[in-house]
């Protein structure tokens, strides 16, 4: 499929805060993906990895919610962040220069729960508010194994809602966005075919349910993107922020700030599922990043 009109794509963005592109990676690139996948799932040496066990893929995949920054360990997710379709909405969208600093791999199998509503930008601040997200479905998403949900809108006014505990077991344990006008249970559904993406601004409300289908995945890779005009104060998740990250993968056109140079900063993990793991887990991706 070729990528639909881009002027008007990028008119729905800026009105709704969101996009949902059908057929932007072909049957082959998706497969390689899912096959990658199963590779990384079963790799021993990521933070947070849990013993294998002679387990099948599936299995092993099943036992895992996300790993972080799979570009860093493969260079088919990290040619994932360049597909020339994906490129050429993002610069429709974002504008010339663009530049990524994250990638997350969702493996959602059924029965795993969502995640309440959020937006991104509490977690990756940028200076001029182009964060976006894009979103690969790795399998067809649907309302049945848990797609994501937006609030059109909701970027509009650029507020970053207050976050606090849910209590919902619908959800993991990431905190929930409130005190917005905006109603808990609204919102509308963005089911993708297998190959699609969906791209959504920062400050959108977005949220995802549990993969309630009776068996299989909810596979998606996220990677997300900003202008490359912009500094990226990004604080980690700690209390202060450097004033520009240079942990970045430049997507396309001109880095204004490449005098800087470049970090390595980010760690590859797998996503904790309780608190007491994630200390462990965060604990060893501060010293390990003490360490460089």
């Amino acid at each position: 499929m070729s990528v639909p009109d881009l002027d008007a794509l990028a008119a729905d963005y800026r009105r709704d805060g969101y996009v949902a592109c059908e057929g932007l990676l072909s049957p082959d690139e998706v497969e390689a993906l899912r096959a990658e996948t199963a590779v990384l799932a079963r790799r021993d040496d990521i933070i947070g990895a849990a013993p294998r066990d002679g387990r099948s893929d599936d299995a092993v995949m099943a036992s895992i919610t996300a790993i972080h920054f799979p570009h860093k360990l493969s260079p088919l997710m990290r040619q994932a962040m360049v597909q020339p379709k994906v490129v050429e909405v993002l610069t429709a969208i974002i504008g010339p220069d663009v530049k990524a600093m994250q990638t997350m791999l969702f493996l959602k199998a059924s029965g795993r729960p969502g995640q309440a509503w959020h937006q991104d930008e509490h977690f990756i601040a940028t200076r001029d508010r182009s964060l976006c997200g894009a979103w690969i479905a790795l399998d067809d998403a649907t309302t049945l194994n848990g797609c994501l949900w937006m609030h059109p809108g909701s970027h509009a006014p650029g507020v970053l809602y207050p976050m606090r505990p849910h209590g919902d077991e619908r959800f993991d344990s990431a905190d929930e966005v409130h005190s917005h006008p905006y109603q808990r249970e609204g919102g509308v559904p963005v089911e993708l075919k297998a190959g699609g993406v969906a791209f959504f601004n920062g400050y959108v409300l977005h949220r995802s349910l549990p993969n309630r289908a009776k068996s299989g995945f909810r596979r998606a890779l996220v990677t997300h993107y900003m202008s490359a005009r912009s500094l990226l104060p990004w604080q980690f998740g700690s209390r202060y922020a450097p004033e520009d990250v240079r942990d970045i993968v430049m997507i396309a056109g001109e880095d204004p700030y490449a005098w800087k140079g470049l970090q390595d900063l980010t760690t590859p993990y797998i996503r904790p599922e309780n608190p007491e793991r994630a200390k462990e887990v965060y604990a060893e991706i501060a010293a390990l990043k003490k360490g460089r």
